[in-house]
């Protein structure tokens, strides 16, 4: 896991030497080329966007909140920052959301705001071409589907990308400010 975490670094830091050098704020996530850390929800694998990844961590019991929605299991003190610890398998349905020692916690760098993500496992870091990415299939009005960027073929298994800000910055998740989006 510390070649992921070193990889993230060096990702980020890579991106922020562009973005001051290019003097503007980063774009929001979109199914581009780039990198994607994989991970996986029950038998889904999903991918987002490195840049918005600071560090991989096992999972360790959070401190409740009174009256939090299920899928947002409490809050953890990481190095002096209170950061709130969502569980992506709740909020996106999954069958089960069972802790074992594969489960861990995704940190999120998110217009300045850490947030965990609680994940199955985490796979491995992938480099995707713009041409490996299809768009991601319209699903009506029934399935909210909006962070869901698009859908990529690795070798014989299926990639769901999806736009991890845009997730949580939705309304139902509160865990982002509204400006700007």
């Amino acid at each position: 896991m510390d070649m992921i975490t070193d990889a993230a670094a060096v990702a980020r830091h890579e991106a922020q030497r562009a973005i001051e050098a290019a003097g503007k704020r980063a774009p929001s996530l979109q199914a581009h080329n780039g990198e994607y850390l994989t991970f996986r929800l029950g038998a889904e694998e999903y991918g987002i966007d490195i840049l918005r990844v600071q560090e991989i961590r096992s999972y360790e019991q959070p401190t409740r909140i009174a009256n939090a929605p299920s899928f947002l299991k409490g809050v953890v003190n990481l190095r002096g920052v209170i950061v709130p610890i969502v569980d992506l398998r709740l909020k996106l349905g999954c069958d089960s959301a069972d802790y074992t020692p594969f489960t861990v916690v995704i940190v999120l760098n998110l217009r300045g705001r850490v947030v965990g993500a609680v994940v199955d496992s985490v796979s491995d870091v992938l480099e995707l071409a713009g041409d490996s990415i299809r768009p991601a299939p319209a699903m009506g009005t029934t399935v909210e589907a909006d962070f869901i960027t698009g859908i990529a073929s690795v070798s014989e298994r299926m990639l769901i990308l999806m736009d991890i800000e845009a997730l949580m910055g939705s309304a139902d998740m509160g865990l982002l400010d509204q400006v700007g989006t």
